[in-house]
């Protein structure tokens, strides 16, 4: 059975590993003003940070149709392969699942996996995934395995700034202006489907991440040892090189990925955002 491994762009995965796995990619819509753009394709991260400097405004993200998952889906299948297990960001943030699934239901073969997660969370089960393609598995028991790691993976980052949070209405003025008075650097992480603040270090960005670093590695309890991620958006000076180091000095994991953060992320979250992306079930179970 030939199956094939698809994502949508939210998977934030770097081009090098799209094409080491051979991913296809369902990029979503991004809006800049009245003018629609594809995910990855037509608008890249620099033309939201231009466009937020120009109008003080950010964009809007929006999911596929059914119809262009049906066309999306139907185009793998007419390459040969007999199943597809593809992978959306959380349903509780997007229509993307919702409408990928029901494409699915006039496909045979179509497995569509609601990740939990965004960004490199949802990267590493599609990375995951493409492994047990090559272990020979079913696509049935890949889509089965894979929602069963979807909450052991956790995917947090550190935010410099409120400013994108504040501007796309997903914290209060109040909070806003609290955390430059007290420079709260927000620390996020996607539980339960849905991303919310877990802690709030103060101080400078490079000691604050330094903390939330400690704190990555402390809430460690059977990581699975295979990859990691640590991605981010356009960042200062050293700060990413820096957070790569650290990881590496743990000695924990086999392979560390630095990847760049989408339009997604770099929508809700500015410039300045970095995150320590893992699972944490010490690999697949028997």
């Amino acid at each position: 059975m030939k199956i094939k491994i698809s994502a949508d762009s939210t998977c934030d995965l770097s081009q090098e590993l799209i094409d080491k796995y051979s991913i296809p990619i369902m990029p979503l819509h991004v809006s800049l003003g009245d003018k629609d753009f594809i995910d990855g394709v037509t608008i890249k991260p620099q033309d939201i940070y231009d466009f937020y400097a120009t109008t003080k405004k950010l964009p809007k993200t929006g999911a596929r149709s059914a119809e262009e998952y049906t066309e999306f889906f139907q185009g793998i299948l007419n390459e040969g392969y007999d199943a597809i297990v593809h992978f959306t960001i959380s349903a509780d943030m997007s229509a993307s699942y919702a409408n990928a699934e029901l494409a699915a239901r006039d496909l045979k073969g179509v497995y569509v996996i609601d990740s939990r997660q965004l960004s490199t969370g949802i990267g590493l089960l599609v990375l995951d995934a493409c492994d047990m393609v090559e272990a020979g598995m079913s696509a049935s028991d890949i889509a089965e395995r894979a929602r069963s790691r979807t909450d052991a993976t956790k995917s947090s980052f550190i935010v410099d700034t409120l400013e994108f949070l504040y501007k796309g209405g997903r914290c209060s003025s109040l909070a806003y202006l609290g955390a430059n008075l007290l420079q709260i650097k927000p620390c996020l992480e996607v539980k339960n489907g849905l991303i919310g603040v877990e802690n709030k270090p103060m101080g400078r960005y490079r000691r604050c991440v330094a903390k939330y670093c400690e704190s990555i590695l402390n809430s460690m309890t059977n990581p699975d040892k295979k990859r990691c991620f640590v991605t981010h958006t356009k960042m200062d000076g050293g700060i990413a090189e820096e957070v790569i180091a650290t990881v590496k000095s743990w000695g924990i994991f086999d392979e560390i990925l630095e990847t760049t953060a989408g339009c997604t992320v770099t929508t809700h979250c500015g410039a300045n955002t970095i995150g320590i992306l893992y699972i944490n079930d010490n690999g697949l179970k028997a």
